[in-house]
């Protein structure tokens, strides 16, 4: 990882404060380790719970302030805005239907936005957080971790490069089994379609599948022929979604996600086929990125390796040989951001190398997957544009 562009632009760490993610949640630790990582953030300001006395507990219990620890994320916006120390950047992990309200919000505050995917609920409000975005010039990173690490962005760079050609076809499937047995699972609102989302399963990991194919390829998903629906009897909430896709550049690919697979953990692959060779990843062995060129041996890529590219090296903290994961991916998109929003806060151009976070047209294009293959779904699999 590169040094620390945001102490040489400021001379000090960006202010964040965090919404959601309390006691209990996976996610939000995540945010705060990987905010913490590289020392780009300081954590000043939280609202962890949407119950005030939870939220304040929650608060202490990390180290904030009393004063701090918010009842809820209008208030900790509306507060630290008022604030000549406030927070300059907000990171919102919150159930999927308050992101759009908490994110408006902030960015009506010149706030910088850290977000949980998926960006909306709706395509409708998708657009207008969107529109938001490009008004405000302020900076909107959504996390889409897996494409922080080191060798999604080594194949990113690869394609751009042009080392696999003219992409011809695109494989992709997400795979997990937490949701095998039949029965409510741990977090009730994804289950409500108002509050988790019309699909669940798009929603949860549908988009990360979709959002890995654009980073790694460059290219978009111009029709969809889509399969969505429930594995396990009487679920009503999704737990699979297959499909047939067309790319922008005429290319074919697959899609497939579920939630249902019994025994998998979680299970991240994909392969991208060019009229040069081909190249596969899965987050299971994040430190390999196979390349199988035409006519030659197969070939073997590593972060630090023979053959990093630059935009992989600054994904890298540790020497050759050495296990990068979840974390560091994780630090990357929180880093990228950082640097980005300091670059535009002291006025100066970013690193290039630094804009490849997801962001809110990432996020736009994300939903409109998810509402074209529901409705390619809902008309028996019909050939849907986006």
């Amino acid at each position: 990882m590169s040094d620390n562009t945001v102490f040489k632009l400021l001379g000090r760490r960006l202010r964040l404060a965090v919404i959601g993610g309390g006691p209990g949640s996976f996610i939000g630790a995540m945010h705060r380790q990987a905010a913490r990582l590289d020392d780009r953030y300081e954590l000043v300001a939280c609202a962890l719970s949407s119950d005030p006395e939870r939220a304040h507990s929650a608060g202490l219990a990390i180290g904030m302030a009393s004063e701090r620890c918010y009842p809820s994320g209008q208030t900790l916006i509306e507060a630290e805005a008022q604030r000549v120390d406030g927070a300059e950047v907000v990171a919102i992990m919150t159930p999927n239907d308050s992101h759009f309200g908490f994110a408006m919000l902030a960015l009506g505050q010149g706030m910088d936005v850290i977000c949980d995917k998926p960006m909306t609920n709706t395509l409708e409000e998708a657009q207008a957080l969107y529109q938001r975005v490009q008004d405000t010039g302020l900076v909107f990173c959504l996390t889409h971790n897996y494409t922080g690490y080191p060798m999604v962005r080594q194949a990113r760079a690869m394609v751009t490069e042009g080392q696999l050609g003219q992409i011809r076809l695109v494989q992709v499937e997400y795979v997990q089994g937490g949701r095998a047995k039949a029965g409510p699972g741990r977090r009730a609102w994804k289950e409500d379609p108002l509050r988790g989302g019309p699909s669940l399963v798009m929603g949860d990991i549908g988009t990360h599948a979709h959002n890995l194919l654009r980073f790694m390829t460059g290219l978009e998903v111009d029709q969809v022929a889509a399969d969505i629906g429930c594995i396990v009897p009487d679920r009503v909430t999704h737990d699979y979604a297959g499909a047939m896709l067309r790319l922008s550049n005429g290319a074919r690919g697959s899609f497939w996600v579920t939630q249902a697979a019994a025994g998998v953990e979680n299970v991240l692959r994909i392969r991208i086929s060019g009229s040069l060779g081909s190249l596969e990843w899965q987050q299971e062995h994040p430190q390999v990125l196979q390349f199988k060129p035409l006519d030659a041996p197969a070939q073997v890529r590593t972060p630090n390796g023979p053959g990093t590219l630059p935009l992989a090296a600054r994904a890298s903290r540790i020497v050759a040989g050495h296990p990068e994961g979840f974390h560091e991916a994780f630090a990357n998109i929180y880093t990228d951001a950082a640097d980005t929003m300091a670059a535009r806060r002291s006025g100066q151009t970013p690193d290039p190398l630094s804009l490849h976070f997801p962001n809110a047209s990432d996020g736009l294009q994300g939903i409109r997957f998810v509402t074209a293959a529901l409705a390619s779904s809902n008309n028996q699999g019909a050939w849907t544009h986006l």
